[in-house]
């Protein structure tokens, strides 16, 4: 893998060739003093200083220098140094005026990874966002995000960087009956499509027993008319989401191998299939004995909801009430 093919991947130069097939998106320079900010673990936690502890989330994290342990009494020859909170006035309203134009909710990603990993902190446990402040707290929050900042180039075997030299912060519009089902991430070896893979491998999802042979087909004509042609690498993975009426949509662009998952796939059955010649092969969970519970995935895991009633929750349910069930059988007493 070269740096030139993860750099096609960032969002911001993929997006504008791919914009009348993708989901609506607003794209940001970051100033270097936010993305400084996101890096600094050196002290204290610090929300900017346009959000008051009113804007936080509830029990979540607030400003320190608030709080009691900053207190200490007058003439003690302990008192600490002033904590000025980082302020980004110009960047907070471009984010406001994109957030209100989007609709008024959001998921944030930066130049190749969302903060998935911090959706915990959010009130809805997702990555939907209707405020600076909710975006803020997800990114200064999340342990992913340092891939982008750090760490994405460390796989090129011609390496010469470890940071690209500008970041980037996408505002895509939030859809809150995105159906994680109809998510998939497809596999590109020397620009053929060998392989697709169902995104969310944690439920099984009987209706896509019934759809599955009409989704290969809908993904491999929208390659093939789409991105075989406009994507320069030959070697890489895409996102797609297929609409309930039959539209696909790219979600996203990432490097073959590396930190890329190949979710129901390996990357050396994948090889073996370019090196073949073999047809193009969609799988998905076949039953609720093939879920993998244990992948960590992400829909656009940007959308990933943990509530009552979500995937997550119908999962866990699942399972419990089949562990009941074996325990229940014959076999289990035994």
């Amino acid at each position: 893998m070269k740096e030139e093919d993860v750099n096609r991947c960032q969002i911001q130069e993929w997006y504008p060739k791919f914009k009348s097939v993708s989901i609506r998106t607003f794209i940001h320079e970051l100033p270097e003093s936010f993305a400084q900010y996101l890096l600094d673990d050196s002290g204290p936690f610090l929300l900017p200083a346009s959000i008051s502890n009113e804007d936080a989330f509830p029990n979540r994290i607030h400003n320190p220098e608030e709080e009691e342990d900053y207190q200490v009494s007058e003439g003690s020859g302990d008192e600490p140094e002033a904590l000025s909170a980082p302020c980004f006035p110009e960047f907070e309203l471009k984010i406001k005026e994109s957030i209100e134009t989007l609709g008024g909710a959001i998921f944030p990603k930066l130049n190749w990874s969302a903060p998935k990993d911090s959706a915990w902190i959010s009130t809805s446990g997702t990555l939907r966002c209707t405020t600076f402040s909710e975006i803020a707290l997800l990114l200064r929050s999340s342990d992913s995000l340092i891939h982008d900042l750090c760490h994405a180039y460390d796989s090129c075997s011609d390496k010469t960087m470890s940071r690209p030299p500008k970041f980037f912060l996408a505002l895509r519009k939030w859809y809150p009956r995105f159906q994680p089902e109809m998510e998939f991430r497809c596999f590109v070896k020397g620009q053929k499509l060998v392989g697709i893979s169902q995104r969310e491998v944690t439920t099984f999802y009987p209706v896509l027993c019934e759809k599955k042979s009409k989704v290969e087909v809908l993904i491999e004509e929208f390659f093939n008319d789409n991105v075989r042609v406009k994507f320069e690498s030959d070697d890489y993975t895409f996102d797609v989401y297929v609409t309930e009426d039959e539209r696909v949509k790219v979600l996203d662009f990432n490097p073959w191998g590396a930190f890329t998952l190949p979710l129901l796939f390996t990357w050396e059955e994948l090889e073996q299939k370019a090196r073949e010649g073999d047809d193009l092969e969609l799988r998905i969970v076949e039953s609720r004995c093939g879920v993998r519970p244990g992948l960590k995935t992400a829909v656009p895991y940007d959308y990933l909801d943990v509530s009552a009633g979500s995937g997550w929750d119908q999962f866990l349910r699942n399972a419990s009430e089949e562990l009941q069930q074996q325990t229940k059988s014959p076999e289990a007493g035994a």
